[in-house]
């Protein structure tokens, strides 16, 4: 199958590329690109005032598989991906059971092998995520994992965190942190404030996140081993990470969109969608998440896509935190970084950069490389609809909200695996 893309503006932080011109895809990868390629292709998209980049790499997603496929399973995750022009995703290993066992990755990456978008997966830091005793790290490299976390608590344990990060290092494992001070957010529910306060709701501090990425930098640093910080939410965790970067430790981090565009002002509406870990902060942390995604500091932007069911979600206080992303993170992050950062460089944080921090083969334009693709109209405004979401759950923090710049097409290795074009007539 040939494809062939004519007069879109090429973004390609890979190669330093911004120039309007054509992209050819033949057989699963990119063939050519530059000025007019001709027309000699299977199929045409017009690109003319549209940006064809890279797919976007998110490298962290809860795909719910297996074992909560209520919520959301490797084949509805992908499809809510390719609709938000991600072909590449690395998969949270919180599932039921917890993805510690070689047996585990390989039924899921098996699985996973017909989807819409490359999955990969962390395999857990310790057994069951207790955080008591390290995974076999070199059985579940060989099944296939990429990275290791505890994602949904931090590893409870402070030696068997060091212990993994020297592991990974050794194994070329990222290791993915989820930073949190487990007594000091125990019962909170929402960013500790006066806003928890009027609601009556127990709060969480950002003390607690910023302990957490304390800890894990300094455990890398003792070391001097890599470990990347997850859904960074405090101007605290960014300061932190701004002045080990300067002291030279291997720490890079990823913040979220919904941190880039709401606060804890939000959870006035008594609304569990808005409720996430870590949690809607202040403004003074958007602020400063922005301030650290112009700087450097922050490295990535994720989604921490969360899938969960309508009736979980109905209960304010009791429902579980999190949000899904996958679908709107392009459109979310253009909308919050507008006038911020340039294309070029929103580019780099949701593809190039998260690609080589995983170090997997995504990202890029190459001549050579995969033909993952994403066609978008970053001028085009729309208004969120849940109901109107390709996954399985919508508990998107964003509903209502128009945003700008729109996915039309999502090509995965060389196959078309969205078309909105229709779907926006």
């Amino acid at each position: 199958m040939t494809i062939l893309i004519k007069g879109a503006r090429l973004v390609d932080p890979s190669q330093g590329l911004d120039e309007t011109g054509d992209l050819l895809l033949k057989e699963g990868k990119i063939a050519a690109l530059g000025g007019d390629l001709g027309t000699e292709a299977e199929e045409i998209l017009d690109g003319r005032g549209l940006v064809a980049a890279p797919g976007l790499v998110d490298m962290h997603v809860h795909l719910r598989d297996p074992g909560l496929t209520y919520k959301e399973d490797v084949f509805t995750g992908c499809r809510a991906a390719a609709a938000g022009g991600v072909t590449s995703l690395l998969a949270m290993p919180n599932t039921k059971p917890p993805m510690d066992s070689p047996e585990g990755v390989q039924a899921l990456l098996e699985k996973a092998a017909s989807a819409d978008a490359a999955v990969y997966t962390a395999a857990c830091v310790t057994k069951g995520m207790k955080g008591e005793e390290l995974t076999d790290l070199e059985a579940l490299k060989a099944a296939g994992a990429i990275a290791i976390s505890d994602d949904g608590v931090p590893v409870g344990s402070s030696r068997c965190l060091l212990e993994a990060l020297g592991k990974a290092q050794k194994l070329g494992l990222t290791l993915t942190a989820h930073c949190e001070d487990m007594d000091l957010a125990r019962g909170g529910k929402m960013n500790e404030g006066p806003v928890a306060e009027e609601l009556g709701l127990p709060g969480i501090p950002a003390a607690a996140e910023d302990c957490g990425t304390a800890r894990e930098i300094a455990a890398a640093a003792s070391i001097d081993a890599a470990v990347h910080i997850c859904h960074v939410s405090t101007k605290g965790s960014v300061a932190l990470i701004r002045d080990a970067k300067a002291r030279g430790v291997k720490v890079t981090a990823e913040t979220c969109p919904h941190y880039l565009l709401l606060t804890e002002e939000a959870l006035r509406s008594r609304d569990a969608d808005y409720r996430m870990n870590p949690p809607l902060r202040t403004e003074a942390d958007r602020l400063a998440l922005l301030q650290g995604l112009q700087d450097g500091t922050i490295d990535a932007i994720s989604t921490d896509h969360a899938p969960h069911s309508p009736e979980e979600k109905a209960d304010f206080a009791g429902a579980p935190n999190g949000s899904i992303g996958m679908e709107t993170s392009l459109a979310a992050t253009l909308t919050a970084l507008e006038g911020k950062l340039g294309l070029s460089q929103i580019i780099e944080k949701m593809s190039w950069t998260p690609a080589r921090i995983l170090g997997i083969p995504a990202g890029t334009l190459q001549v050579g490389q995969n033909a993952d693709v994403v066609l978008f109209d970053p001028e085009r405004k729309w208004v969120v609809d849940p109901e109107k979401l390709h996954g399985k759950s919508k508990n998107t923090p964003f509903k209502g909200m128009t945003l700008k710049g729109k996915v039309l097409v999502t090509i995965f290795r060389g196959r078309k695996v969205y078309d909105g074009r229709e779907e926006i007539k």
